[in-house]
């Protein structure tokens, strides 16, 4: 991407483009080293603040685009009326190795370098290989949650907060209840926050008189403190028969949204035409989990289906995850071992399934390619010509020739900023 910048009386432009590498504790740019050389002889150029007077070719950030969203007919709607559709990756179970993921790293790396716009937060409820779930270490696996909540509201990304319950909802009705008091009381806020209430019911748990009284049990909960988020509702034979549901659907609330899962080995056109179904009357659906491999994990990954279920969920706007982010020998996992929690994976440390979904995610989504984080400013003013965000995504303001943080109420100690803000910094016309 090309990033010319201008700075001084005499609005000298770079020849080559300028590259911004952003870090979580620095402000800096990587520059050829003949602009090195140019921007060193610039006398111009103090290392300051009140010199960024530079203009970037910038995107939005996913949730600064989009904003509040809302569910209308079939559709998710943005702030603006349009319908969106949203491509990202699950993390694997919280209450496993793979919980290494849960870094704000790992999500920075796939908003990055996969392009992902959501991310899936699956906190194991139940017990996994002998690793404690949140029934028995509730802190524990609340704080995994919490650190990739944080993170995609720094990043500007959707973040899904999975209840990972795979067994009866009902046996621990009262712990679920207390978890998502606690995250909507957290995150209530942020229009960034997608809330899932039973990853997936059993094919031996009745919509009527289990599934659904589960949900309506959790959903008055959520919105008693957060009257909009959109909430996600799990349905019969692990998210399969949304059909099922769409004939006797949740109307206890608005911005509700039924899960689908896939995994493309398994299912073919049959859960297709079940998904069909409850589109026809009237439900809105979210894939939070969908993959190249059988429904085991295993198997072998079949690319030719995951291209009829790209094309059918794009077709309907229907927004995915992929399952999972995870360095394991599976096929659904999207990582090898080698692969770290601080992101910068090699093509090397991708799988076959993980290759395939990240070619398809950046083929679709944009890049943000220039969002400004920095940790500190100069307390003299700010540059004129920024636009400033706040994390809610929504415009603060412009700055001036003497604007300073304080002008917008933003929070300053010690003359520095230190609060959630991000500076976006606008193309010259």
């Amino acid at each position: 991407m090309g990033c010319p910048y201008r700075f001084g009386p005499e609005k000298h432009v770079a020849t080559q483009p300028l590259i911004p590498y952003i870090d979580p504790n620095r402000f800096e740019w990587e520059a050829s080293l003949s602009e090195k050389k140019f921007l060193k002889r610039s006398a111009t150029l103090a290392l300051s603040i009140s010199l960024l007077a530079f203009s970037f070719t910038h995107s939005q950030t996913a949730v600064q685009l989009h904003g509040q969203l809302h569910v209308q007919g079939t559709h998710i709607l943005d702030k603006n009326n349009q319908v969106v559709q949203f491509r990202g990756m699950a993390l694997y179970w919280s209450n496993s190795a793979q919980s290494k993921y849960y870094t704000g790293a790992t999500v920075k790396w796939i908003r990055d370098d996969w392009h992902c716009n959501i991310v899936r937060a699956s906190m194991g409820v139940r017990p996994l290989g002998g690793t404690a779930g949140y029934i028995a270490s509730p802190a524990v696996e609340k704080a995994k949650v919490d650190s990739v909540v944080q993170a995609a509201i720094a990043l500007g990304m959707y973040v899904v907060i999975d209840w990972h319950e795979t067994a009866n909802g009902n046996d621990y009705l009262a712990e679920s209840k207390d978890f998502f008091t606690k995250m909507a009381t957290a995150y209530h806020s942020y229009p960034n926050v997608i809330y899932e209430l039973w990853n997936e019911p059993l094919n031996t748990h009745p919509w009527a008189t289990v599934i659904k009284p589960y949900h309506e049990a959790i959903i008055p909960v959520i919105r008693a403190i957060d009257p909009n988020n959109l909430i996600l509702c799990g349905s019969k034979s692990w998210d399969q028969d949304v059909d099922e549901a769409s004939k006797n659907p949740i109307t206890i609330s608005t911005n509700i949204i039924y899960t689908l899962h896939f995994y493309a080995a398994t299912h073919k056109q049959s859960l297709r035409d079940k998904a069909d179904t409850a589109i026809k009357y009237g439900l809105p659906l979210m894939v939070t989990e969908g993959g190249l491999s059988s429904s085991s994990g295993n198997g072998t990954i079949d690319t030719a289906e995951m291209r009829r279920w790209v094309n059918f969920m794009d077709q309907r706007g229907i927004s995915w995850m992929n399952w999972s982010v995870a360095g394991l020998t599976e096929t659904s996992a999207a990582l090898t071992s080698a692969a770290s929690g601080s992101g910068n994976w090699t093509t090397a440390q991708i799988s076959g399934s993980g290759t395939w979904v990240r070619n398809e995610i950046r083929a679709k989504n944009a890049a943000v390619t220039a969002i400004f984080t920095p940790r500190k400013f100069s307390s003299r003013g700010l540059a004129p010509g920024l636009e400033i965000f706040d994390l809610r995504g929504d415009r603060v303001g412009a700055t001036g020739p003497s604007t300073t943080l304080r002008d917008h109420g933003l929070p300053l100690r010690d003359a520095a900023l230190h609060g959630p803000v991000l500076f976006s910094i606008p193309a010259h016309p």
